[in-house]
């Protein structure tokens, strides 16, 4: 974790300090997302985290992949089930956004994700053999419409919706 942490900190500090124009997505544009989920897959209040990187192929596409984690707890009276999901993927987005927008500093994109999701579910109460956590692990299919907003021209921030590792993503972008 302070690995990860250490890093995302250099990463910061190398955007922050860059001093190239603001631009809308172009080809050869590589571009970091870091951040948290929030909401499971599957309807539940999970939390995780996830990050995602992208490469420009064309000045409207880029391609790449992701990994997310998500983890959520379900209980009542008696139960206390654990969700956890891990998620890996490869991504494509089409960034829309220069089509009607004027706006430098703004990326609208949207996308598939297709890989695989690894589920596991734990019950420390040992009702764990009267249900079946339901969920299993398997091929992941996903879609996403998002923003990056650039307040440096290398670092901003991003939001993303849609039925994904998890209904919302939020955090820090950087483009390199």
């Amino acid at each position: 974790m302070k690995n990860i942490l250490s890093t995302l900190i250099v990463i910061a500090v190398l955007g922050i300090t860059s001093q190239s124009a603001f631009a809308q997505f172009e080809k050869g544009d590589k571009l970091l997302n870091a951040g948290i989920n929030l909401g499971g897959t599957y309807g539940g209040g999970g939390v995780g985290v996830g990050a995602s990187y992208e490469a420009g192929i064309h000045d409207f596409i880029s391609v790449g992949g992701q990994a997310d984690f998500t983890t959520w707890n379900y209980g009542f009276v008696g139960y206390k089930w654990k969700y956890n999901f891990f998620t890996i993927a490869a991504r494509g987005s089409y960034h829309y956004g220069k089509h009607f927008l004027k706006m430098d500093n703004l990326d609208l994109y949207a996308g598939p994700a297709i890989g695989y999701r690894v589920s596991s579910f734990s019950d420390p109460d040992g009702y764990s053999g009267l249900y079946d956590d339901g969920y299993g692990s398997g091929v992941f299919f996903g879609v996403f419409a998002g923003a990056r907003y650039y307040f440096k021209p290398k670092m901003g921030v991003f939001a993303e919706v849609g039925y994904n590792a998890s209904p919302f993503k939020a955090g820090i972008a950087f483009k390199f």
